[in-house]
């Protein structure tokens, strides 16, 4: 297990996403690197990117973070409790981006690395990561193409996998409602070893760009209103709810004792509820419940002229 290479891999993958989207929103993002001392309830070390109230996106931020606990926190050992009481060692790469346009969809994705250092027995690693897309107006063209970045990523039978998992892990229990249009999602990966996993979360990393810069460069110059601005504040309260009460890098990092502004950043600036509503039958907003945030194989589907 080669901790080193997993480190410098995700500080540049931190870097190259970092340097792309302060080329496409012309501004630059902010560092705040932070360091945890040994002897803690958490040693180690990130580096925070923020940016707000950029050119197109009001919020974002990617993070790193690497760190190192005495005792694994329960979100992280629901598959295995024999590891319950263990050190542990985490490090990984976690972004969330809130575009201004509402026509732009917000995206996160995150990959990452775990292993378990328990006293009696050799250490067990494991990974996990993906991306998804939280759409506010839906494009058939968008959907389409942000799963096949996926699928040609990790290959296809991987892709069916890590898609239907991410379809049933990003969905509101209490809403009984998708997030978003999905993607792919992983955790807990022992199968292909310390090299296989690596390998899997670095071709996941590496296609992130080109996943969602396309759509962000193809949406951020239509026209909005009042109107639209409102129903992305509406529709972004669903993403905070479900980081707040189902995300498990949310509760691992909150559980462990992890900084809280990097912890947080995800969250969107400006949000709205409203009690008991539902759009208009016919609207656009309407057609993002009936047509997009319902599971579909993405991948295969032909564009329509009207969503395109």
């Amino acid at each position: 297990m080669n901790t080193t290479e997993v480190r410098d891999y995700l500080l540049g993958l931190q870097h190259r996403i970092v340097s792309q989207l302060e080329q496409v929103d012309g501004n630059a993002f902010l560092s705040d690197g932070w360091t945890r001392e040994p002897g803690g309830r958490l040693e180690g070390d990130g580096l925070s990117r923020l940016i707000e109230r950029g050119s197109v996106f009001e919020r974002g931020g990617v993070n790193f973070s690497h760190v190192k606990g005495r005792v694994l926190p329960p979100s992280a050992t629901q598959h295995r409790p024999e590891l319950a009481g263990a050190p542990f060692e985490a490090m990984g790469v976690s972004l969330v981006l809130h575009p201004h346009n509402p026509f732009v969809p917000t995206v996160h994705a995150n990959v990452r690395m775990f292993a378990a250092l328990p006293a009696d027995r050799e250490a067990v690693v494991w990974f996990g990561g993906g991306m998804d897309l939280t759409p506010y107006y839906g494009y058939e063209r968008d959907a389409q193409h942000f799963h096949r970045v996926c699928r040609d990523a990790i290959g296809a039978e991987r892709y069916a996998k890590y898609k239907t998992w991410c379809d049933e892990y990003f969905f509101l229990k209490h809403r009984n409602e998708p997030r978003g249009i999905g993607g792919i999602f992983f955790d807990d990966v022992t199968d292909g070893g310390f090299e296989g996993g690596f390998a899997l979360i670095r071709a996941v990393g590496d296609a992130f760009t080109q996943a969602y810069l396309p759509i962000v460069e193809r949406r951020q110059g239509y026209a909005y209103g009042e109107r639209e601005r409102d129903f992305q504040a509406y529709r972004r309260g669903r993403y905070v709810e479900f980081n707040l009460v189902f995300d498990r890098g949310t509760l691992f990092g909150l559980q462990s004792g992890g900084r809280t502004e990097s912890i947080l950043m995800s969250m969107p600036p400006v949000v709205t509820w409203r009690y008991d509503w539902a759009p208009e039958p016919g609207t656009p907003e309407a057609r993002l419940y009936s047509d997009f945030l319902r599971p579909r194989d993405w991948a295969d589907e032909t564009p329509t002229a009207l969503w395109l």
